[in-house]
């Protein structure tokens, strides 16, 4: 039973052969799959059926910034919804008994599937196969923005009214903590983006942070059946709001790689060539599917920028200050200016 990073194995066997001894079949053996700063997550084997740990980052400061229990309330919440999700099985706050993680974590059900995030992935697909997959993420986004918070008893889960004007709050006053050098172009952004803000709209369930390379892929060239997206991940920044900005988020990480750096800083395997479609096909499909005009996204995909360049800064002014680890640090801040500038043409070009 060989420990990973942030697990320990041992107490994790002796903890299900308790807890959930319908589940239990012998020792465990676990290993990370994505870790960094995002929350980690492991693969468990041994149990009965495959399992998937969730724990905050290693020497995580603020449980708010990594809430286990709201991310397990929102994936718990959308089973059987047209959204797909993980099956859930417990939530567990570890913090005082330090037998699994000594941090809260919660285990649900492995899914089938991979994450895409590099375009050489995509030889595993038709051209056809990825065009249905971009457009399948689009219609999943519409399904999770139809359903009434308060049908899934997620009405609580956040404060809709005052969402834009709180989000730009908050990542102003990240920058200005973060700030080591003159950003004159995003300080430009910004305040374009306060003087422009729109006007309070519909207001939904918000992944956050919703992405090709957040989702599993099951199928493709050669299986038994077509490609399907089998589940949505990482709901840590999942809220009520405005639903558009995750319309946004999606279109600024659809051409990232477009963007110098871009690919370095958030692996992608989106490819037009290959067959995926256009973004603005993607808008046009979840305006269908979600009965609504096809919306102007000049100011979302302006703040999608604005904020990625915001945590690249903040990154930037951790490797300044000697607190990072690891090779590719020193690049970082290359990317903010390049976002700043993306910031601005999105916006120019509907006019903002």
């Amino acid at each position: 039973m060989t420990d990973s990073p942030g697990l320990d194995v041992r107490g994790l066997t002796e903890w299900l052969a308790r807890e959930h001894p319908e589940l239990s079949s012998g020792p465990l053996s676990a290993r990370l799959i994505t870790g960094g700063r995002s929350n980690l997550t492991y693969r468990v084997d041994g149990a009965l059926r495959p399992l998937v740990l969730r724990r905050p980052p290693l020497g995580h400061v603020l449980s708010s910034a990594h809430d286990m229990a709201r991310e397990y309330r929102v994936i718990t919440a959308l089973r059987g919804s047209a959204v797909p999700v993980p099956p859930t099985i417990d939530l567990v706050d570890d913090t005082a008994a330090g037998e699994v993680t000594g941090t809260p974590f919660f285990l649900m059900d492995l899914v089938a599937g991979r994450v895409l995030s590099d375009p050489a992935q995509n030889t595993d697909f038709s051209s056809g196969e990825l065009r249905a997959l971009g457009l399948s993420l689009a219609g999943i986004l519409a399904e999770l923005h139809a359903i009434p918070p308060a049908s899934v008893g997620l009405d609580t889960f956040g404060r809709a009214d005052g969402y834009l004007h709180r989000q730009l709050k908050t990542w102003r006053r990240q920058l200005d903590a973060s700030r080591t050098r003159e950003v004159p172009r995003l300080d430009e952004l910004q305040a374009g983006l306060g003087e422009r803000m729109p006007s309070a709209g519909r207001s939904a369930l918000v992944h956050g942070d919703y992405r090709l390379d957040n989702a599993l892929v099951d199928g493709g060239r050669g299986a038994s059946a077509a490609p399907r997206i089998t589940a949505i991940l990482d709901w840590e920044m999942a809220t009520l709001g405005d639903p558009l900005v995750d319309l946004g988020m999606l279109g600024l990480y659809w051409s990232i790689a477009d963007l110098p750096g871009g690919r370095g800083v958030a692996p992608s395997a989106v490819d037009l060539d290959a067959g995926y479609p256009g973004f603005d096909e993607m808008v046009d499909a979840y305006a269908a599917h979600a009965g609504i005009a096809t919306p102007d996204l000049g100011w979302y995909r302006a703040f999608a920028a604005y904020k990625l360049a915001v945590i690249l800064e903040g990154i930037h002014c951790r490797y300044q200050a000697g607190e990072t680890v690891g090779d590719g640090f020193d690049r970082i801040g290359q990317l903010v200016e390049p976002l700043a500038e993306e910031g601005l043409a999105r916006s120019a070009l509907r006019g903002l």
